[in-house]
């Protein structure tokens, strides 16, 4: 039997939120999916901000991912795919989790939370684009329902990134 999903909060991120995540993040085995290494704080000052304009002008976003007690666990949620190449135009679901986090059900949890958040702002379907080789987001997708559909070559590493979908209309 499984265990019960933890219970998550999920908010727009603040702009303190930015070093947060630089913390949470600052781990290499965090980032080994995302470039390897840990990104500037800029970087996540950039992302926090662009979230709230997302937030504000889609009714959804990155959303900065709490845990029971309120500490910055990482954050969920969706944006437009942003990148020229993949699934352009669509929206993208992900999730980011501090590794005191993984297999605990958080990244499940909080990414349930997102699928009905964008049913309810309209969106009528979602995108995970995923590492070849990144198990523990690769179980997260198909826990959602979604399926691999295609895969695109990646501009930037000898790779295809793989392509899950799922129509919110349908998922759970």
């Amino acid at each position: 039997m499984n265990a019960p999903l933890p219970a998550v909060r999920l908010r727009v991120p603040t702009h303190e939120d930015a070093v947060a995540w630089h913390r949470v993040f600052a781990d290499p085995e965090v980032m080994e999916f995302h470039g390897g290494k840990p990104a500037a704080l800029s970087v996540y000052e950039e992302l926090t901000a662009r979230q709230r304009r997302h937030d504000a002008e889609l009714g959804f976003c990155l959303w900065t991912l709490l845990d029971e007690s309120g500490e910055v666990a990482g954050f969920t949620g969706a944006q437009p795919w942003r990148p020229q190449w993949g699934p352009v135009g669509e929206t993208e679901i992900g999730w980011r989790l501090g590794r005191a986090y993984w297999g605990k059900g958080y990244a499940t949890a909080a990414a349930r939370e997102t699928v009905r958040r964008v049913r309810a702002a309209g969106v009528p379907g979602v995108v995970a684009m995923v590492r070849p080789g990144n198990e523990r987001s690769i179980s997260v997708a198909r826990r959602l329902g979604m399926e691999q559909a295609e895969s695109y070559p990646h501009p930037k590493l000898n790779e295809s990134a793989l392509c899950f979908r799922l129509a919110v209309n349908n998922a759970q």
